[in-house]
Order: C-alpha cells, then structure tokens, then sequence
C-alpha cells in the first residue's frame, strides 16, 4: 500500500476577507475531491485571507498510480479558472 502526500501553498491575490477565501477554497475541495476521488483539506494558513495551504492524500496499491492522480491534481487547480495563484508544491509518497 502507498500513500501519497500533496502539499500546494496558493495565494488568492485578489481576495479581500477570509469569506472569500472560503468560498474560492470551498470550490476548489469539492472540484478536487469529486473529479479524483481523493481527500482535502486546508491544512495551514486559516487565518490568512491571501495565502491558503492545501493537503491532498490519495492511497492506492501502486505508487505510479498515486503519483500520477497527484500530479493530476495540481494540473487541474494550475490549469482550472480558480482566482488563485500556485507558489509552491510537493509531492511525497510514503510505502506503508
């Protein structure tokens, strides 16, 4: 079993209040956990209304497989129409 770890920093440059934030990282969770079948969260950065630090997991039998569905997804938020901006993300699979 191989779980793979997502971690995408995002800045929201045009955002004005932590409503806003919510509501731009409300769409991306649900686009992202429903087209990929994987889990999300906001895992750092709450109190900030510009920056927002996402945390994907997907598990699968084949680590090929979960990089590719994590790669998948930063493709889909970098390429997607979401008003936010990619500064950083890393992917790490760990074999359990």
């Amino acid at each position: 079993m191989n779980v793979g770890v997502c971690r995408i920093e995002l800045r929201l440059a045009e955002n004005l209040s932590l409503k806003g934030k919510r509501r731009v990282l409300k769409s991306i969770i649900t686009r992202v956990s429903n087209k990929f079948n994987v889990s999300v969260a906001e895992v750092d950065d709450q109190n900030l209304w510009q920056l927002a630090t996402l945390g994907i997991c997907c598990v699968s039998n084949n680590s090929r497989y979960t990089n590719e569905v994590l790669s998948k997804v930063v493709d889909f938020v970098v390429n997607s129409r979401f008003e936010v901006e990619i500064l950083n993300y890393e992917i790490e699979i760990l074999p359990v």
